[in-house]
């Protein structure tokens, strides 16, 4: 098992877009089922590093559990800085509290993500080597 840096680069930047544009895009997401947005970009961030990652899979996972978990440490200390300076301290707190436990919930999807992206890279190795010249 080893870290890919390029792997969970690009995974935490697919973690950021699609945390961003979820809860514009994908119905239900923002208000009323706010764990489906987490799931699904923890699953997509994930598939990304996983992918970039190669064809083990305990490295997919690996790399799409840290991507996922560091953009959403990303995105909390974004959102903390903007709390702090908007709404104060008590509601930042809150915040903050909660996106320690959204940073463990988008790890858990991120790391199978990236199981089945290192999964899907292998099945698209062997299909190209099983072509002929």
């Amino acid at each position: 098992m080893d870290f890919k840096v390029r792997a969970i680069v690009y995974g935490i930047v697919a973690t950021i877009i699609v945390g961003l544009l979820s809860g514009a895009v994908v119905p239900f997401t923002d208000m009323t089922l706010p764990i489906v947005g987490a799931g699904l970009t923890g699953i997509i961030g994930g598939l990304v590093a996983g992918y970039v990652s190669g064809t083990k899979l305990d490295d997919g996972a690996l790399n799409g559990g840290v991507a996922t978990a560091a953009g959403a440490i990303v995105a909390l200390v974004v959102l903390s800085v903007a709390g702090l300076l908007t709404a104060g301290l008590i509601p930042t707190m809150g915040l903050f509290a909660f996106g320690v436990v959204y940073v463990i919930v988008a790890a858990i999807p991120g790391a199978v993500g990236g199981a089945l992206g290192s999964w899907l890279k292998g099945r698209s190795d062997e299909r190209t080597a099983a072509r002929p010249a």
